[in-house]
């Protein structure tokens, strides 16, 4: 790992974590869970996360419209209808603030990339994602019909170093 790694690790955590924070507040929803983390990868300029999908052959755009019909039916699980307008979140204030499943996902993914001695990249978090058994997350890959073994590999395939 060179001595670019740590700071270009920097600007990625920066990126992934501001775009977490902005898709949650879309949906307005006060803090990113692991959910946003995998949408905010696929923001990511590396592409790997978009490489990732589509080596099991998904469309990675379509993962939003998911994660926004599994709220849906969430909410209607327990008697709220859908429909209303969104109301997005205040920006939240300070250090970051996440769900556990975020802080948990952001940091299997750090320790993948550790491990690898690679930087930092949405390869990772969907890897870290795809490990993931309950929760939103998996419940969109799921929707998605997407197979979270074969998602894993994929993204470990794209966020390990060239041989």
């Amino acid at each position: 790992m060179s001595l670019r790694s740590p700071f270009r690790d920097m600007r990625t955590i920066k990126q992934l974590l501001e775009s977490a924070e902005r898709h949650a507040h879309t949906a307005g929803e006060p803090e990113p869970g692991a959910e946003h983390l995998l949408l905010a990868a696929l923001d990511l300029p590396d592409g790997g996360a978009r490489r990732a999908f589509a080596r099991v052959g998904a469309d990675p755009d379509a993962l939003a419209a998911a994660v926004e019909a599994h709220h849906a039916e969430a909410l209607a699980s327990v008697g709220v209808a859908p429909g209303g307008p969104a109301v997005a979140a205040p920006p939240a204030r300070g250090a970051f603030r996440s769900t556990g499943a975020a802080q948990e996902v952001f940091q299997a993914a750090g320790r993948l990339a550790r491990e690898r001695r690679v930087p930092l990249g949405g390869a990772h978090v969907v890897e870290a994602v795809a490990a993931t058994e309950h929760g939103t997350a998996a419940a969109t890959l799921a929707r998605l019909g997407l197979d979270r073994g074969a998602l894993a590999d994929a993204a470990r395939a794209e966020g390990s170093p060239a041989r």
